[in-house]
């Protein structure tokens, strides 16, 4: 372990017992490194990895602190990273989606509340009869957001976020090259609203694994298509 994945670890040490908290204001440089055992050049080296993933905030002129650690603002970070993903990894992500989505889902069924539900089906409504497939791709992001945060779960709704915002470039390339994508989309999309309105966990984590397979099998065979 390099002397800054040391000085890391430390730092994340003192995280997760509890010494810093949220919020906290880190010692000074001086004063930490000399508790550590580090060099004042490693710890900044630490502090701005650290501050690079939303760990700690780097404040000029007032010190450097602990961020509130919101999931959401965690998973940025992971977005920055998977943002260099190539085609082929994007059935990864799908898969991912696979996993998360139909169960996330099943949850909001149980837990989202009828106005939120209701709601989903007013956003439907605003794409009208002939939307564009930017349209499309952005209204689906904004629906299965919307089921992510009504199982009231923060960790899985940031999940959910982050990997599905990751496959948007795919679902554009499906809308525009595969026939009959967006009415496919509109209505499978109506189908999970339906379920969960009707309060059918089982059915609607059914229709949203349909739903995410779709596009996973389009682009299985696109890329194979390519090679």
């Amino acid at each position: 372990m390099s002397v800054t994945d040391s000085a890391i670890e430390a730092i994340k040490q003192m995280i997760v017992a509890g010494e810093l908290r949220p919020g906290d204001r880190l010692p000074r440089e001086a004063d930490l490194a000399d508790r550590l055992g580090l060099s004042r050049n490693s710890l900044r080296e630490a502090v701005r990895a650290l501050a690079l993933i939303h760990v700690l905030d780097v404040r000029q002129g007032d010190g450097t602190y602990v961020t509130s650690l919101e999931p959401a603002l965690l998973m940025d970070a992971m977005g920055f990273v998977v943002d260099f993903h190539r085609d082929d990894t994007v059935l990864q992500f799908l898969e991912v989606r696979r996993i998360l989505e139909p169960a996330a889902t099943a949850m909001a069924a149980r837990s989202m509340s009828q106005a939120d539900i209701a709601e989903l089906g007013t956003l439907l409504d605003s794409l009208g009869d002939n939307p564009t497939v930017e349209e499309l791709v952005t209204n689906d992001l904004e629906f299965h957001h919307r089921i992510a945060a009504g199982t009231g779960n923060q960790v899985l709704c940031s999940f959910v976020d982050s990997v599905s915002g990751r496959t948007q470039r795919a679902r554009t390339w499906r809308g525009i090259t595969q026939d009959a994508a967006v009415a496919r989309t509109l209505s499978e999309h109506r189908a999970i609203q339906q379920a969960l309105a009707q309060r059918q966990p089982d059915v609607a984590r059914s229709w949203a694994t349909v739903h995410i397979a779709g596009v996973e099998e389009w682009l299985r065979e696109t890329l194979v298509r390519r090679d």
